[in-house]
């Protein structure tokens, strides 16, 4: 019976495992988590002034990546085209896929939500670690920091 038990237990988790790994990437590597098109994508540069009146804003995005996490592909950064603008930091919806990690450079588009957040200083050195940023630079990052952050539900790599 218990035998049973731990079988059907691993069972499950392997399944879930291999579920999971399906909408990580589509095949094409081009899509991931779910699929999108850039069909009304805007870009980073007119999201900006669009989060001026609100909190969060239902919105598809594109712009240029600058910075993966190296440690798993589990966020990026997507850069403006105008220079002294912000970064926008983009998480992936309940962590269910992760993008390469040799994506700087190339342009996205992310379907999810924008939104205005307080980012605490443990968090801005964790990502700061993630980028492989030095203890020195790490060390700097002592206020939080308040800015436009993405969720992405998808991810389309136009180049």
């Amino acid at each position: 019976m218990l035998k049973n038990l731990i079988f059907a237990f691993c069972a499950s988790v392997f399944f879930f495992a291999c579920g999971n790994a399906q909408t990580q990437q589509q095949g094409d590597n081009k899509h991931f988590g779910a699929t999108i098109t850039a069909d009304n994508a805007i870009s980073y540069d007119d999201l900006i002034p669009k989060m001026a009146g609100t909190d969060s804003l239902a919105v598809k995005v594109t712009g240029k990546v600058k910075e993966v996490c190296q440690k798993k592909g589990c966020w990026m950064t997507l850069v403006s085209e105008q220079p002294g603008k912000p970064d926008m930091r983009v998480t992936f919806k309940d962590y269910a896929f992760f993008m390469p990690k040799d994506l700087s450079g190339k342009r996205v588009v992310v379907d999810g939500y924008a939104y205005i957040d307080v980012t605490p200083v443990e968090v801005l050195r964790h990502y700061a670690e993630d980028a492989g940023k030095s203890k020195e630079e790490i060390a700097k990052i002592t206020e939080p920091k308040r800015e436009v952050t993405y969720e992405a539900a998808g991810v389309l790599i136009l180049n």
